[in-house]
């Protein structure tokens, strides 16, 4: 791989890199094994792949991705090309590994497990779309390294959170349905505005503000479920100390 090959590989990952990092240290009490989170990031890998199973024929029936011409037409993809299989592939996986794992015994790995899952997900799609901007890959990491990329994070935290009060049993037939809907929800929101900001004209300054406002209610909900998931933990452990 030549030199400049490897700084676009490398811009393209540090935003995941960082994340990770990110959600690790808020793991560190009692963190999970080193070789359970790597498996977590190569299942996100292989949940685009899954996605692809899904969107790619329903974009044969349905048209071309890029036809989002209209506000309507950006939805649509939004919603049933983007957010439904890629979240429906991420559960997926997410299911895949946490079925018969035996360290998801706290209320935050759920969020931790997801956040690989999601995050492994994050650097392929990343890794796509820089090397498809071809001069212009700078840009496009920046951007999508300051939005995209968190976005996906925070899709995988409202994932975990729900899946991890199904799993320990709050409420789980109630909570069940966030596990799926609330990131589809999320995710569907984010990318329509984003493919409306393509295509809209005089308007792309206030999608713009619109998108970045969005993904900061979207980062201080993420904020408060992990806070919740860890006081759940801590409680836990304080009225069974020798757990």
């Amino acid at each position: 791989m030549s030199a400049y090959a490897s700084v676009i590989l490398a811009a393209a990952l540090l935003p995941t890199i960082v994340l990770m990092i990110i959600m690790l240290i808020r793991d560190k009490e009692r963190p999970e094994p080193p070789r359970m989170l790597f498996k977590g990031v190569l299942f996100g890998v292989l949940s685009v792949f899954v996605s692809f199973t899904m969107s790619g024929p329903l974009s044969a029936l349905t048209g071309s991705l890029d036809n989002y011409s209209t506000f309507w037409g950006a939805m649509w993809n939004a919603f049933a090309l983007a957010a439904i299989p890629e979240e429906c592939a991420k559960l997926f996986c997410l299911w895949l590994l946490l079925r018969k794992n035996p360290y998801f015994d706290e209320h935050l790995d759920g969020i931790v497990y997801a956040v690989c899952v999601g995050l492994g997900f994050a650097a392929v799609e990343n890794i796509m779309y820089v090397y498809e901007a071809g001069d212009n890959w700078a840009v496009t990491a920046l951007v999508r390294g300051v939005l995209s990329v968190p976005a996906h994070f925070f899709f995988a935290v409202l994932m975990g959170y729900y899946y991890s009060l199904v799993h320990f049993g709050h409420h789980p037939r109630r909570n069940a349905v966030w596990v799926l809907f609330a990131p589809i929800l999320a995710h569907g929101i984010f990318d329509t505005i984003a493919m409306t900001e393509e295509v809209s004209e005089g308007m792309e300054g206030l999608l713009g503000i619109a998108l970045l406002l969005f993904c900061n209610e979207l980062r201080k909900l993420c904020k408060r479920h992990i806070i919740d998931l860890k006081a759940a933990d801590e409680d836990h452990y304080n009225r069974n100390p020798f757990h």
